[in-house]
């Protein structure tokens, strides 16, 4: 019998800040566990709450962070190196955006970006076995997300060639995960050449396979893609290793739909909302991923265009929490057990 899901937990990404108590490790992790959540997933390029180059090299100072979550009373879910895996793939046309996720010395110079992010993915799995981690969760980066539209006619090959390159980058940071005994769950998102199964599949299979290649399932996405987020665990459930738990809405309108006309998060078709506030069939969700056996952590990712991030993170705790199921080691029709032996159910097929 699969172990019952872990949680709630809190990536403190979209809380860490220069005022307490969201400006250091000890402080912002008392924080989320006195609203309820027994886990934290933290950021790694947030220097305020982590330290990834000594975090690699260090196992004295990854057991120190380890302290500090437990004294607090949360432990550590995973490691988050979302902006630097965005960086192992950059379409030139975002280069100036994304220069911003890397350190000044190397904007301008995609190139030497590259080489630091790939860098950072390869400290984020040594520091992750540091902490005694099994999965991190990350992005792939892009190289064929401006063409995602058919029009102008993509040219034969280019789309194939995008996901062989992506692949190639990703292959030699994906064996030091598995030197090193760590999974990286992928988001599937949009703005990452991996945003729904399909893409999923393709990167994997130029990957021959590669077994660190998982998924962190973030049904929010799949909303404002209008995806079948429940029949995806269905089909990927094997390689679901990490959970972020955000709500979305889509309202479609005779003015909007899926693209959403370059508005502003507010004014979107489809846009985040807080646990409870959106459409997600978040009961079905649990549902599905207890019934397949996850048993890692269900993280809170807050974003929402609406609500203000503190009361969000205080409703997010007892939601996940109320709709995690805890697994039963018993049928419930147990009691009706006949205690038919071998000898009599050969009699009852007419085999004796």
């Amino acid at each position: 019998m699969a172990n019952t899901m872990k949680g709630p937990a809190l990536f403190l990404a979209q809380f860490a800040g220069d005022e307490a108590p969201f400006n250091n490790l000890p402080s912002i992790a008392k924080w989320a566990a006195e609203l309820g959540y027994k886990g934290v997933q933290i950021p790694t390029w947030d220097g305020r709450l982590f330290d990834l180059e000594k975090a690699a090299s260090s196992k004295t100072y990854c057991d120190e962070v380890a302290g500090i979550c437990r004294d607090a009373g949360v432990e550590i879910t995973e490691l988050s190196t979302h902006l630097q895996g965005q960086l192992v793939a950059v379409h030139p046309a975002y280069d100036s955006q994304f220069d911003g996720f890397a350190p000044e010395h190397v904007h301008g110079d995609p190139k030497a970006r590259q080489a630091w992010a790939v860098d950072q993915m390869k400290m984020a799995a040594r520091a992750s076995r540091n902490l005694g981690l099994d999965v991190s969760v990350s992005f792939t980066g892009a190289l064929a997300f401006p063409y995602l539209y058919p029009w102008p006619q993509r040219p034969e090959g280019l789309i194939d060639e995008a996901f062989v390159e992506l692949a190639r980058r990703w292959k030699p940071i994906l064996d030091v995960y598995d030197e090193q005994g760590v999974d990286v769950g992928y988001e599937i998102h949009p703005g990452e050449d991996v945003f729904d199964g399909v893409t999923f599949e393709m990167f994997l299979e130029k990957l021959n396979g590669h077994k660190r290649c998982t998924i962190n399932y973030d049904p929010s996405h799949f909303v404002l893609q209008q995806l079948d987020y429940l029949a995806f665990i269905d089909i990927y459930h094997e390689r679901i290793s990490a959970f972020h738990v955000k709500d979305a809405e889509f309202n479609a309108t005779g003015r909007q739909g899926v693209y959403s006309g370059y508005q502003s998060w507010a004014d979107r078709a489809g846009r985040f909302r807080s646990l409870g506030d959106g459409q997600v069939d978040f009961k079905g969700i649990f549902s599905k991923l207890a019934h397949h056996g996850y048993d890692s952590w269900a993280v809170l990712e807050w974003e929402c265009c609406l609500k203000h991030p503190e009361d969000g993170a205080a409703e997010g705790a007892p939601f996940i929490r109320d709709h995690i199921i805890r697994l039963t080691e018993k049928a419930f029709d147990d009691f009706a057990d006949s205690g038919v032996d071998e000898a009599q159910i050969k009699s009852i097929l007419g085999l004796s």
